[in-house]
């Protein structure tokens, strides 16, 4: 088994106004933040950083300045070559003129940027042409419309609902709460996180899993056959929404089946062994295509989880792989345990 977090960070750090009550509010807000927010395509060099008062804000092409919020600062900041830190110390006026000399030289092929800007107020973001933007309002569509058997858990500690979306990113924790199916004298139920950004901050990404329970603090307890796809902004970006799509409606339409086919396949990986000992396990899982270092690791942890069941096996490798930092790798290590789990099929 392991253990999840991501919708406990989630439900701490949101406050009150990323919120959401049910999917039909979040996708009102995200609808009118889309209607609202326009992108501008220039050359770097129309992006001038001008003082005004007691701040430093941004004009486009010669239209009227816009402020900055945290993240589109950031940005631009990055794209100066410039501590953020460091120009938050300068006054404004000498702060327009460091950003507007680094970013001349870094940028001194004229780069091509897209700022997206709402209300013609606030820049949200700035990024280069490449990014290709994918609405959260498309995202939360897709959910209504094929996770409709889904909904929000149980209220949070603080009242954070698992339904969020911020100036940065969206975020949603959806469970089907009729799912449950018994394995022996434990119940598992499907559940799903998903998360989107418009503005670059994230990529897009669907994990499901199988859980066995949701405390208040939203710490997704004992789950199992957690799979992960992720995706990065760039090329055809509304292909991943079609994937994520795809996982989400496989859930829903052969989840009746699925819970058979689950119950089947965990109870007899419970009982299967995946080797005699941990000599041979750690070898099958090389064999299988593991890091040595994450096999042996693996199998110790099986054995501590009471013995080499292939049900053993796959928990750690899946409970180990949550520590890897890079998206690509812990999803090709998630598939890889989740064809261990075949071998009980």
């Amino acid at each position: 088994m392991t253990t999840l977090m991501q919708a406990s960070r989630e439900l701490f750090r949101r406050p009150p106004d990323e919120r959401f009550a049910n999917l039909a509010e979040l996708s009102a807000h995200c609808r009118q933040t889309a209607l609202s927010s326009v992108d501008r395509k220039e050359s770097s060099a129309e992006f001038r950083p001008v003082p005004q008062d007691d701040a430093m804000l941004l004009r486009i092409d010669g239209t009227p300045p816009c402020r900055m919020n945290d993240w589109s600062f950031s940005q631009l900041c990055s794209l100066a070559g410039v501590a953020k830190a460091t120009v938050n110390r300068l006054r404004p006026m000498t702060a327009a003129q460091v950003l507007t000399e680094t970013l001349a030289e870094r940028t001194s092929k004229e780069l091509d940027l897209q700022a997206l800007v709402y209300k013609a107020e606030v820049v949200r973001s700035i990024n280069s042409v490449r990014y290709r933007r994918l609405w959260n309002a498309d995202v939360v569509a897709m959910l209504m419309e094929f996770g409709t058997d889904f909904t929000p858990p149980q209220p949070g500690a603080n009242g954070g609902t698992g339904l969020y979306a911020g100036e940065q990113d969206m975020f949603c924790f959806l469970i089907e709460p009729l799912g449950w199916v018994e394995i022996g004298d434990k119940a598992f139920a499907p559940g799903f996180f998903v998360w989107n950004s418009e503005v670059g901050r994230r990529t897009i990404a669907v994990s499901t899993f199988w859980y066995q329970s949701v405390c208040a603090n939203h710490i997704v307890w004992d789950a199992t056959d957690v799979t992960e796809f992720t995706r990065r902004h760039i090329g055809n970006v509304y292909e991943s929404l079609a994937a994520v799509r795809t996982i989400i409606q496989r859930l829903v339409d052969r989840k009746h089946q699925r819970r058979d086919t689950f119950a089947r396949v965990i109870g007899r990986a419970m009982r299967e062994r995946y080797g005699r000992d941990g000599e041979e396990v750690a070898t099958k899982l090389m064999k299988a295509g593991f890091a040595k270092e994450l096999s042996r690791r693996a199998t110790e942890l099986a054995r501590q989880k009471g013995g080499y069941s292939i049900w053993a096996v796959v928990e750690a490798i899946t409970q180990l792989n949550r520590e890897t930092p890079f998206a690509g790798r812990r999803n090709e290590t998630d598939q890889k345990a989740s064809q261990l789990l075949s071998l009980a099929a």
